[in-house]
Order: structure tokens, then sequence, then C-alpha cells
């Protein structure tokens, strides 16, 4: 069976346009029929899906492509490649949960950007000292593992 690019746009919740995009990062193939129309196969559904869920959680298009490539024949994830997959970003993830969390619980307070404008600010970065350690909140990109 195969989908026109409306079709695939519609199931996977995406833009006609994105579609165009993956294609272009050798992330999605399709081919012309005789109208020179794109065409996709099913397992398209999959790619996509699996495009999105990485995206979602952070992971670039090139380390998504990446993955994709390591399968054998390029093919389409099945679950098992999809649990392998997941694996192997899993530390990735984890490090950014940790760091959401960081972002999350000092939003209130002095992360070390060097503003200078929290009421503990000189506590933490007294005449913003921290600039030494480097640009950007160093309190909260201080790996904290």
């Amino acid at each position: 069976m195969e989908f026109s690019v409306g079709d695939v746009a519609r199931r996977c919740g995406v833009k006609v346009s994105a579609l165009h995009f993956y294609e272009e990062k050798g992330l999605i193939k399709s081919w012309r029929n005789a109208g020179n129309q794109r065409r996709y196969q099913k397992d398209v559904f999959r790619r996509v899906s699996v495009i999105k869920a990485a995206q979602k959680v952070g992971v670039s298009l090139t380390q998504i492509k990446q993955a994709f490539a390591s399968l054998p024949d390029n093919r389409t994830p099945t679950s098992d490649d999809w649990d392998k997959l997941a694996a192997s970003w899993q530390q990735e993830l984890d490090k950014r949960i940790r760091y959401l969390q960081r972002l999350r619980d000092s939003l209130g307070g002095c992360i070390g950007c060097g503003c200078l404008s929290m009421k503990n600010c000189p506590i933490y970065n007294q005449d913003d000292k921290l600039a030494e350690q480097g640009p950007g909140p160093v309190l909260l990109d201080r790996d904290k593992e």
C-alpha cells in the first residue's frame, strides 16, 4: 500500500513541509509515481513517529539520523530497535532531566548569571565573581550528578 504526502502528514500529525524536510535530511524516503507525486510506504508512519518522539525529548535530528543509519539496511525501527535506540539515548536524557530539575528548583534564586538582581545573589555571587568561571548561568550549569 502506498500513501500520499498529505495522507502521511495527516496520520502523523506533521505538516507536509516537515515531511519534505525529513526527506531532505535523509530521515525518510519516498518515490514518485507516474504523475510525479510523492508516495510513501506504510513504514514511514513508524519512522516519523520515532522522529517526533525522539525530538520531543530533545534528541537532535543528527542523532536520529545516526541511529537510523545504525540499523541493518537503514530499515525502519522495530520495537526491539526502538528499545535499543532509547537505551542509547538514556544517559543523555537522564542528564537533561537532572538539568531541568535544577532549573525548576533554581528559578526563584541566584543561578550565577551575573544579573545580581535577586536578593540572594550577593550571597552566592558577590560582585559577580562567578563570571571568572565562565559565561551564562554558572551555578545552574555546574554538573551536580
